[in-house]
């Protein structure tokens, strides 16, 4: 389904002193720096799967989107997508995947977004019959309603992004690179996407790459993980498997504030009192809080998945 082997990128940026002097001798002698986006980057996924890809910010995750969907040419290394090479941008190709940027838009802002469907019918040749049941399907799904009949600069940020999803799978790709699909969004529509492109995803057996800084997306969305940073890769496995690997701890928490538990090792943290300890320790923890506080509320929790990343990019661990 999509194969990457050693692949890397590498841009050719301008260095211009600072000031009227240096913007002046930029004109006639310009230097350059070469700056590594992507460094030999190797991975495989198979029809179907969910991916969460992730880096922090620079790590090169839009860079690949845009390599293995033919936006941009590898400087070297090979992939393979669907069995096409994604930088000839064949038209064969082209009709089978998507690519989505939650920062990026491609509806026609004065007029409706079913005018974009239309255009899109056209740009992809579809059957219009075929086009107007997905379209029909794709807005009952995201509950959209006489929505598509607004116009675009009239409609709210979340609205807008459920449009932008139904115009990039109206030709129903099977693949789909999603890079941050719910920036910007609130909490509700944010679960209201996550549980469109999980359904879609049971529905069509489409695979999904997806980019996102909301840990919520990822833990709801991909079992599996792959980490970059810095261009290179961290870890390729699953969700759980980093979990157990980055932080195995957990979080014990008792309601209220009780002094005496900080001689436990207990925090305060607002309205409770947290300790983070090794999982191999919580059963006796327990027994002595309930024999201490046996009306006490207690709770035990994984580490925040935000936590198990900043380890992992901090370098805390064999990822």
């Amino acid at each position: 389904m999509i194969r990457v082997e050693g692949l890397s990128k590498t841009y050719r940026v301008p260095v211009r002193e600072p000031g009227l002097g240096g913007s002046l001798r930029s004109l006639f002698h310009r230097e350059y720096k070469e700056v590594q986006a992507v460094a030999d980057l190797s991975f495989s996924i198979e029809k179907g799967e969910r991916i969460g890809f992730l880096g922090p910010n620079g790590a090169g995750k839009t860079t690949s989107l845009k390599m293995l969907s033919g936006l941009l040419h590898p400087t070297s290394g090979t992939l393979s997508v669907l069995g096409h090479r994604p930088q000839q941008r064949e038209a064969a190709f082209l009709t089978r995947i998507t690519l989505v940027m939650g920062q990026k838009q491609q509806l026609l802002w004065d007029l409706p977004p079913v005018e974009t469907f239309a255009l899109n019918t056209a740009l992809y040749d579809l059957d219009p019959a075929r086009a107007r049941k997905t379209q029909a399907d794709l807005v009952e799904l995201l509950r959209l309603g006489d929505l598509i009949h607004k116009p675009a600069r009239n409609l709210s940020l979340g609205e807008r992004m459920k449009c932008e999803l139904v115009a990039a799978l109206l030709h129903e790709p099977e693949v789909l690179f999603l890079d941050e699909p719910t920036i910007g969004l609130d909490v509700e529509m944010q679960g209201e996407v996550r549980r469109f492109i999980a359904d879609l995803n049971a529905r069509t057996g489409a695979t999904v790459l997806l980019t996102s800084h909301y840990m919520q997306d990822i833990a709801a969305l991909t079992p599996r993980l792959i980490l970059i940073d810095q261009g290179r890769l961290r870890y390729d496995g699953s969700l759980s498997g980093l979990t157990a690997k980055m932080a195995p701890e957990r979080r014990v928490t008792v309601k209220g504030v009780h002094p005496p538990l900080q001689a436990l090792g207990f925090a305060v943290d607002g309205a409770r009192m947290v300790a983070t300890i090794p999982t191999a320790e919580v059963n006796a923890l327990v027994q002595g809080l309930l024999a201490r506080l046996p009306a006490a509320e207690l709770g035990v929790e994984e580490l925040p998945l935000e936590e198990v990343m900043a380890r992992t990019f901090r370098g805390e661990g064999a990822a």
